[in-house]
């Protein structure tokens, strides 16, 4: 196909595919003549990809750069290579993080016994979460490190449902594309399935009608 149906196809303007192919996030296609190319289904499912890392995740062309090169990386384990994409879209933040925090980071994991946890401050994924802890302390809920151990028991059966739809894919290909979009959206999901699961437990627990909750 050339750039025009690829633009069709994929929903992507071709003044931004073109941005893409210059930041190397998009294979070049054939050149059938000095100023025509066509392309392929392999560009088409590489465009979505980028797509929904830019759209959905949020991710500057730097991070995509960095999902794109875990997931073309062909000497690590399916296992590995998975812990690689999910660091690549992990945003770390840009909060300065509180020792205690740090500290109850360290705790949760060797309750859970990850022994072989890295430095906090090393990997995405947990200076997230101790960034995310840091900012409750700064206001006032230190207390919330007691809510890691049952959200990871919550968030395990998440995790199996998302491991086995990924597992369903046909090829390696196909599971790390999925585990990186399904990540992507299914962390918007539960945002908003959240917020439902909230509504309908404070209705139970707390009450809609006035008062004071602790009475």
């Amino acid at each position: 196909m050339r750039v025009g149906e690829l633009s069709k196809r994929s929903g992507v303007a071709v003044p931004t595919i073109k941005y893409y192919l210059r930041e190397g996030l998009l294979p070049a296609g054939v050149l059938t003549s000095p100023n025509q190319a066509h392309y392929d289904e392999e560009h088409l499912r590489r465009l979505r990809l980028v797509r929904a890392l830019v759209d959905v995740g949020g991710l500057s062309i730097a991070s995509v750069r960095e999902v794109l090169a875990a997931i073309d990386t062909r000497d690590e384990s399916l296992h590995n290579k998975l812990g690689a994409v999910q660091e690549a879209i992990s945003q770390p933040s840009a909060v300065e993080l509180d020792p205690l925090a740090i500290e109850d980071v360290q705790a949760f994991f060797a309750r859970q016994g990850e022994t072989e946890c890295v430095d906090v401050t090393e990997s995405n994924v947990t200076h997230m979460l101790a960034a995310a802890l840091t900012v409750a302390r700064s206001v006032g809920h230190g207390q919330f490190r007691d809510l890691l151990d049952p959200y990871l028991e919550g968030l395990k059966i998440i995790a199996q449902a998302d491991v086995a739809y990924v597992a369903k894919q046909r090829s390696r290909d196909d599971v790390i594309e999925a585990m990186v979009v399904g990540t992507l959206i299914g962390d918007a999901v539960l945002k908003a399935v959240r917020r439902l699961a909230h509504v309908q437990v404070s209705r139970d627990v707390i009450g809609d009608g006035p008062g004071d909750p602790a009475s």
